[in-house]
């Protein structure tokens, strides 16, 4: 009877937080949609190999070779030690106890199989241990100052925080549950370190090592389960979004800047009015210029500011930051996320229909025209980024938005985009006169 309530008490728990983290990512995967279309169907295979070597193999981390090698310990257990998770699942559903040890335990390779994995996972905990205690250090410790920037205070900081707490609790949990068992039946698993472990629970009642070990069982699946659940709503979406997002790259040059399709239409007609082009909007409407809030930008912005993973590597290259100014490309994907919060929060509270709150992402407590002016479009920022974001992107259709929507630039940019229609160059002079100096 025990076994039964045990087994239903497992999949009501596991139920529930599958219920809340398809509602939290299907919330994400609707706000990511909520952009306009943009076609990335090109280049398979070089999208693969991309995804591949920056989001699987971690290319971009290893600049930094100290904070990758860290990271890298983290993120390999993060995705070996969900193997035993395996275990757990079976045991939780049908009742069992260590239900694959025991399958495998008069065939000896199996076994010893089983045990090297529980036990290299008990090393890659050790070591994701000692990782996350480094972490706390540089951002508490050593307040490293691309962790300690005025868009870090709050809730970012607290986010961070919370992970690396949640980190050290499954881990803990996991030698609680290993070494109690182990402990409770004489250490016959032979797990390595919890086996060493289970050395300073001699002399224990059987009993209550029992309820230790569970106490490690139930807390191991508790944390996987809760962080699941909170992982729609964290900055470590990026270990999911990661893989998407690197495929998703823009595999086009650095310094490639897309030109407007409606510009580039009327130029063509311009120089050509016979020329090729695309149709202009059916109904007659004049094309938008730039981005104003989240439904101008394209999913691909979304979904790179749901990628971000606020590491501020952006922030600490970007040349207008380091300087003073107020730019910083890291607070450009918050605030774009954090719209996409508010939009979506909005549409949730009136049945999924958007109801126009006269925002937009320029100012409104969001991104400033004076972080935008800051840019230098020198991509700084997305030669930093660890998994392909593009900061840059956004920037630069927030600022069309500004100058071709809203007539809102500088008495020094007017000057030049005067020359630039008027003359065909930024100076104020004529076309006859622009190749006077070869004559010289």
């Amino acid at each position: 009877m025990a076994t039964v309530i045990s087994s239903i008490c497992f999949l009501v728990f596991v139920g529930v937080a599958i219920f809340f983290a398809y509602r939290g990512f299907h919330g994400v995967y609707r706000n990511i949609m909520l952009g306009r279309s943009e076609d990335f169907s090109d280049n398979k295979s070089e999208r693969f190999k991309t995804m591949m070597l920056v989001a699987f193999g971690q290319k971009k981390m290893f600049k930094r070779p100290v904070a990758a090698l860290l990271h890298f310990v983290i993120y390999s257990s993060f995705i070996i030690t969900q193997i035993e998770l395996i275990e757990i699942f079976i045991d939780g559903i049908f009742g069992t106890h260590r239900f694959i040890y025991h399958a495998w335990e008069n065939i000896p390779a199996l076994r010893a199989l089983y045990v090297f994995a529980i036990s290299f996972i008990e090393i890659l905990s050790v070591l994701t241990f000692a990782v996350t205690v480094a972490f706390l250090w540089r951002r508490d410790m050593l307040r490293l100052p691309r962790f300690n920037k005025p868009e870090m205070k709050g809730w970012p900081n607290l986010d961070a925080h919370l992970i690396l707490v949640f980190e050290m609790i499954l881990i803990t949990c996991i030698f609680m549950m290993n070494s109690f068992d182990m402990a409770a039946n004489g250490g016959k698993y032979g797990f390595w370190i919890s086996g060493y472990i289970a050395h300073g629970w001699r002399g224990m009642d059987e009993g209550l090592m029992e309820i230790f070990e569970k106490i490690g069982w139930w807390g191991h699946l508790a944390m996987v389960m809760v962080f699941l659940v909170y992982l729609s709503y964290s900055k470590h979406l990026h270990i999911v979004l990661a893989f998407f997002n690197t495929y998703y790259s823009r595999l086009t040059p650095k310094g490639y800047i897309a030109n407007m399709p409606a510009v580039t239409r009327e130029v063509k007609l311009m120089l050509d009015p016979n020329a090729q082009v695309e149709p202009g909007p059916a109904d007659g409407s004049m094309p938008k210029f730039g981005a104003k809030d989240i439904f101008d930008l394209s999913w691909k912005n979304l979904l790179d500011a749901y990628t971000c993973t606020e590491c501020g590597r952006c922030t600490a290259q970007c040349p207008a930051n380091l300087t003073g100014k107020k730019l910083s490309p890291r607070k450009i994907m918050m605030d774009v996320r954090d719209r996409m919060e508010e939009v979506g929060g909005i549409m949730d509270a009136h049945k999924g229909v958007w109801q126009d709150d006269g925002k937009t992402l320029i100012e409104n407590g969001y991104i400033s025209v004076e972080e935008l002016r800051a840019c230098t479009t020198c991509n700084a920022c997305v030669e930093e980024c660890p998994v392909n974001i593009s900061p840059l992107d956004i920037i630069m259709q927030l600022r069309r938005s500004l100058i071709m929507e809203d007539s809102n630039s500088p008495n020094e940019w007017n000057g030049m985009f005067a020359n630039l229609e008027n003359n065909a160059a930024p100076w104020q002079y004529s076309q006859q006169d622009r190749l006077n100096w070869v004559k010289e």
